[in-house]
């Protein structure tokens, strides 16, 4: 349980009235999390069909969404850009965490991302809007409006010091990032920590004001999923963030915790614009771990794969 003085200090240090974060409040039903239980599952297969392994794998759906929860899943659907490009999350792997969600009995499940052009075209050309239209009781939340956001402060930030994040991330119990594997022109991959920019309103700020890479490790240290699964089905090996690019078809999702080391895993399933590169020469991965948010040591870790 978390020491009074400890909450009332962290909220605090957030402005507007921003309730405690889903991602710092810790997992749900942690008697499931034994030691026993791997801390990276790779499967590989059906989309619907692996995702629901590796979450089985993990402890099951119940370890992260309790009965009546309220569910924030973060997809990258920030691109008007076809599913089989590589360059957004399969609306396959959203469509079965969804699934899951709901078979946890979860109250209600918000699907969101600030997108990169219009959301509309957006999320209908890369099959988002269907794959949420599938659940009566989810809703496909777009965050290109400022009023839905709220500023805090990062008192761990190290280039960024204040953001604007959403709102609708208050009202959720459990956060669920849902990146896909890719390269990216200026952070070398975007996978789970990269996908977390989609949640901030002013990108240009970590683009054009401060350390790019800094900067994504900096708002990993208030935006905390409980749990990741990085849709590798489709693996952009070039061209990214955008596509068209080199796709490989790896046909995975990787799945785990903590999410430096999910994105550590991740980045050695494939080359990169031609480079194959190691989780700590990417700079972003590094720093991240460098804030204490996750471990760089694979070799440490319980991994499993299912194929």
């Amino acid at each position: 349980m978390m020491h009074r003085r400890r909450f009332l200090t962290l909220c605090s240090r957030v402005v507007a009235g921003l309730a405690l974060l889903p991602g710092l409040r810790g997992l749900r039903g942690t008697a499931h999390a034994a030691d026993s239980l791997p801390d990276l599952v790779l499967a590989k297969g059906d989309a619907r069909e692996i995702v629901r392994k590796a979450v089985e794998a993990l402890g099951g759906i119940g370890r992260f969404v309790e009965p009546g929860a309220v569910v924030a899943l973060k997809p990258n659907a920030s691109f008007d850009k076809p599913a089989d490009w590589g360059a957004t999350t399969h609306p396959d792997v959203l469509s079965a965490v969804i699934e899951l969600c709901f078979e946890a009995e979860a109250k209600r499940v918000y699907v969101i991302d600030h997108t990169m052009a219009r959301p509309d075209r957006c999320f209908r050309r890369n099959g988002t809007s269907d794959a949420v239209a599938a659940f009566p009781k989810a809703k496909l939340v777009s965050l290109d409006n400022e009023k839905g956001y709220v500023t805090v402060d990062l008192p761990d930030g190290k280039a960024l010091k204040r953001t604007m994040i959403p709102k609708v991330l208050q009202r959720a119990d459990v956060f669920i990032n849902l990146p896909t594997a890719k390269s990216h022109s200026a952070t070398g991959v975007s996978l789970g920590l990269k996908n977390l920019m989609g949640l901030v309103w002013d990108r240009n700020h970590f683009h054009n004001s401060i350390d790019l890479d800094q900067g994504v490790a900096d708002l990993a240290t208030i935006l905390k999923p409980q749990l990741t699964i990085l849709d590798a089905l489709k693996v952009l090996q070039t061209g990214g963030p955008t596509g068209p690019g080199k796709v490989l078809e790896f046909g995975g999702v990787v799945a785990g915790v903590d999410p430096v080391a999910v994105d550590a895993y991740g980045a050695g399933l494939s080359t990169w614009n031609g480079q194959t590169m190691k989780p700590a020469q990417i700079a972003h991965i590094k720093k991240a771990a460098d804030h204490g948010l996750g471990s760089l040591q694979l070799s440490e870790l319980h991994i499993e794969e299912l194929t």
